[in-house]
């Protein structure tokens, strides 16, 4: 299991199963969080990256929030693989930060890669313009971290998916994933971040929420939580019998008819 390694302006070289990219700290979280303590559970290695520091949220400030994404990452077993400072609520998609991007997937090498969703509407209690910003930059880093002609200091690397969290309204999930388990460790990480999900300055309940759009989640497969993600492109399936649970094979199973 992937330990918690503090960033000081280093950087974390080894290899990653799953990385989960987010504009502000604590987005990994929401998104992605039940599901990185799943997979840390099952012993795949887990990172974090985050493009701002968060700097123009309600609560905290750089420092606080800092504090706050390390104590949520121990929680969910990942590491912090590298935060960018590229401005709270001032993040655009550019050809540098996909390069950057781009070279941070090379050097982690993931399997899999999380971010958010490249579309929505855009103000308030809509999809934040941040959040579509790190999407469209993840997308076309992911791309460019392919592409031999792109130089740098590590090798080629094509990244086997990317999924995406925080889908607009009318966007239904490409799957759910059970977290049931995991759901009492993502509380706790959610609520490392006290200055954002346990700010008395806040009237709104926002781990009541999303607990709500969690348990919504979970209803839709059948199990009490759960957190769903987009996948632009087609999932390919060698074995259709994959995609269904165990206890599902059981009970349908040619030899439990005879």
């Amino acid at each position: 299991m992937a330990r918690l390694k503090k960033d000081r302006g280093r950087t974390v070289t080894q290899s990653y199963d799953v990385v989960s990219i987010g504009a502000h700290p604590d987005d990994v979280e929401v998104g992605t969080g039940g599901v990185l303590c799943k997979l840390a559970d099952l012993g795949y290695r887990t990172g974090v990256i985050y493009l701002t520091e968060g700097e123009m949220g309600t609560g905290g400030n750089r420092l606080i929030r800092r504090r706050e994404a390390d104590r949520a990452a121990a929680i969910m077993g990942a590491d912090i693989v590298k935060r960018f400072n590229w401005g709270d609520t001032r993040l655009t998609d550019t050809y540098d930060r996909r390069v950057q991007i781009a070279r941070v997937i090379r050097r982690c090498k993931p399997r899999i890669i999380f971010a958010p969703h490249w579309e929505g509407f855009t103000g308030r209690r809509q999809s934040h313009p941040d959040h579509l910003a790190t999407g469209r930059i993840v997308m076309n880093a992911a791309n460019l971290a392919s592409l031999v002609k792109l130089r740098g200091p590590h090798e080629v690397h094509r990244v086997g998916a990317l999924y995406h969290f925080f889908a607009p309204s009318g966007v239904n999930p490409s799957f759910v994933v059970d977290i049931t388990d995991q759901f009492d460790r993502w509380i706790e990480a959610l609520s490392a971040h006290k200055s954002q999900f346990l700010n008395p300055r806040k009237s709104r309940d926002y781990l009541w929420g999303l607990e709500t759009m969690a348990r919504a989640a979970g209803a839709r497969i059948g199990v009490k939580y759960g957190q769903g993600f987009v996948s632009a492109e087609p999932l390919r399936i060698n074995d259709p019998m994959t995609l269904i649970q165990s206890d599902q094979v059981t009970q349908s199973s040619p030899e439990s008819a005879r």
